[in-house]
């Protein structure tokens, strides 16, 4: 996990964990993680990837192909 004083949160990322604070988001696993917002396919590839690492977003499960979006505590406390 990345400390946060090396993340540079951008406003898209912010955005993307709004969307998963809504419950609007899946993880895919594979080699990396794969954000869904709303059934298709984020656009910015590497957000998901980003976002786990950065410790805002719960690893997904690599024995499941598909699963819900989760904010970590500190994901949830930087969008309070």
């Amino acid at each position: 996990m990345a400390a946060m004083d090396t993340f540079t949160l951008t406003g898209r990322d912010r955005a993307l964990l709004r969307a998963v604070a809504d419950g609007r988001c899946q993880l895919g696993t594979g080699c990396e993680p794969v954000l869904l917002v709303d059934g298709l396919l984020c656009a910015d590839t590497a957000a998901a990837h980003r976002l786990v690492r950065a410790g805002l977003l719960v690893a997904p499960d690599p024995s499941l192909p598909l699963v819900p979006a989760v904010l970590t505590p500190a994901g949830r406390e930087l969008l309070a």
